[in-house]
């Protein structure tokens, strides 16, 4: 992406609606794809979480297989991909999205916490009071989220 192609903000406002604020200050935006765009600024980059192939977006992304209220199908992918996010979070707008923004995109999110350096044990409170109460939704998203670290 050319620098002609960004806004003059290169990352999320903190007060959007979505915004987690990972102890680094990256700001990573998670959503439900089955809700509106929000308005305001498009990503630079996405992370989608879905059964199936989703649709075209016009900016960067990348699509990890991960069926509703399961676990990636390829771990070692899904690893890849949120570093991937976590490193692009740092200067520019990186979303993050499954179908409802709460089960996957919640645990992709706890996930990014851990990376940015947040214990695993309190990956999921720390989500869960940043991003949405009800994020990450199934007891076996809670123990993906906490063995993130003990994979890498």
């Amino acid at each position: 992406m050319s620098d002609n192609d960004r806004t003059t903000e290169a990352t999320w406002s903190p007060t959007a609606h979505g915004v987690l604020a990972l102890p680094s200050g990256r700001l990573v935006r998670g959503r439900g794809l089955r809700h509106a765009l929000p308005e305001g600024d498009a990503p630079h980059f996405g992370v989608y979480l879905l059964g199936k192939q989703p649709p075209e977006v016009p900016w960067d992304s990348r699509w990890l297989r991960w069926p509703d209220f399961r676990l990636p199908s390829d771990r070692e992918r899904a690893r890849e991909l949120l570093r991937e996010a976590w490193e692009r979070a740092a200067g520019e707008r990186v979303e993050v999205a499954c179908g409802g923004g709460r089960g996957r995109t919640g645990t992709a999110l706890a996930c990014l916490a851990v990376l940015d350096g947040v214990p695993a044990r309190d990956a999921v409170t720390y989500v869960r009071a940043r991003y949405d109460r009800h994020a990450v939704e199934t007891p076996w998203q809670r123990r993906y989220v906490a063995r993130f670290a003990d994979h890498g």
